[in-house]
């Protein structure tokens, strides 16, 4: 009898759990949402990450404020508004559930795994209610019609004047490139040059995350960031075949405060382009090849005035690429590069390992000699290692007029495979060297 009188409310209390349980399990916060828990066309989670709670949870007194940050979140599903996830036109639906998902409070947009939505160009504009997450788990395709494209030829996928926006999950967005490469002007002379699409494009966010997705064969460039502010990209991989043109990897114009950390990067082009207005960037563990390198500019472009300073590229491994860590600048520009530090770099068999071009002309007919150009200062290169395809491993082509002021190079072996020695040219350039370095400018 006393052993009833113990299990009788054990067993009210253990039944009375089960839909408390169940509730929290259907509507997870989408802060604590990530790649290993993917979202499915039955609108139902596959698992819930109670290992992220931990004690918070069980038997916790902050169980009342999870629950109400649970209670708080809207989970829209492109699939509610029609989506089909069957390589069938999804823009119309993509579009309301965007509308959905912008104008309540806290909410996550979900793309699905295992289907393919296949889009047009789209912008998704804010300003959003509240905070947002886009959940990407399935694959985003663009639209092989270039007709399509008719009423702006630059950009497929936009977000547009958006705070405290998260994109995420590990799909895949595919720009379906093929077509427009082939109609190029840099792969068939015959041909005018024409703008192509950026698949992926941040303009105007502000407190923006973008991580664990696969970004491939974009029509040109892959992902870019425009005026944006407060930016943290991680864990992306960026693919294209090597002879695509024009597919910068990452490209970052006019943006302040941004990290770019832990990301795979193989294109047709720069892998990371930074260009003018941008502040204050960060990239770590970055994996760059095929491609053109690391690219700062080109900066000052049809006798344009150009500003980046407080460059940090600390940790990156460059493998096969036609250059290393590039400062590039168009004569007759103004303005400055200042303030960049490529450091702790490994190369292996580069074109052009560390290279400074105040001579840049990317145009058919020859670049006039002009005065003017962008100044560069403040550029240290430190522990750079590794193997270079050509003879001359650095290359400091800077401006008699306005020569490179305060260069360091520090702790730098760069040699051709088999051990041979490489040689520096460095001209119009004030260049310090401190420890080992190997090919000198002195």
């Amino acid at each position: 009898m006393s052993l009833k009188r113990r299990f009788i409310p054990f067993l009210i209390v253990f039944l009375l759990s089960f839909p408390c349980y169940y509730g929290l399990q259907g509507n997870p916060p989408y802060d604590y949402l990530d790649d290993a828990y993917a979202y499915d066309s039955s609108r139902a989670y596959e698992s819930w990450p109670w290992r992220k709670f931990g004690s918070k949870i069980m038997g916790s007194k902050r169980i009342g404020k999870v629950g109400r940050s649970l209670a708080s979140v809207k989970t829209v599903s492109v699939n509610d508004y029609g989506a089909k996830g069957d390589g069938s036109d999804a823009t119309e639906a993509f579009k309301k559930a965007w509308e959905a998902a912008c104008s309540s409070q806290g909410s996550v947009l979900v793309v699905p795994k295992n289907k393919n939505y296949l889009l047009k160009p789209i912008t998704f504009e804010g300003p959003c209610k509240s905070s947002i997450t886009v959940q990407i788990y399935g694959t985003v395709q663009a639209s092989a019609d270039r007709s399509a494209y008719s009423n702006d030829m630059t950009r497929w996928l936009v977000f547009e004047n958006v705070q405290n926006l998260a994109v995420q999950g590990g799909g895949t967005i595919n720009g379906n490139g093929k077509t427009w490469w082939e109609n190029s002007c840099k792969v068939n002379d015959d041909l005018s040059c024409k703008d192509a699409p950026t698949a992926l494009t941040f303009y105007n966010c502000k407190n923006l995350v973008v991580k664990n997705l696969k970004i491939q064969n974009a029509q040109q460039m892959h992902v870019s960031f425009e005026k944006c502010v407060g930016v943290q990209a991680s864990g992306l991989t960026v693919t294209a075949p090597g002879d695509s043109p024009n597919t910068d990897g990452i490209h970052v114009t006019d943006t302040q405060n941004i990290q770019i950390s832990s990301s795979v990067i193989g294109t047709g082009d720069d892998c990371i382009s930074i260009v003018s207005g941008t502040q204050n960037l960060q990239a770590t563990g970055i994996t760059c090849g095929p491609g053109h390198g690391i690219s700062i500019g080109s900066l000052g472009s049809g006798n344009s005035e150009a500003h980046v300073s407080d460059i940090t590229v600390n940790g990156a491994t460059l493998s096969g690429t036609t250059n290393g860590v590039r400062i590039k600048t168009w004569q007759g520009g103004s303005g400055s590069a200042s303030n960049i530090k490529f450091q702790n770099i490994e190369m292996y068999n580069v074109k052009n390992p560390i290279i400074i071009d105040q001579k840049y002309c990317d145009q058919d007919k020859p670049c006039k000699s002009q005065s003017r150009a962008v100044q560069v200062q403040n550029v240290l290169y430190q522990n750079i290692k590794g193997t270079s395809s050509s003879n001359e491993a650095i290359q400091l082509d800077c401006s008699d007029k306005f020569p490179c002021q305060g260069v360091v190079l520090q702790d730098i072996d760069i040699e051709i495979g088999g051990g041979r020695a490489t040689k520096a040219v460095c001209n119009n350039a004030k260049v310090t060297e401190k420890g080992d370095v190997s090919p000198s400018c002195t």
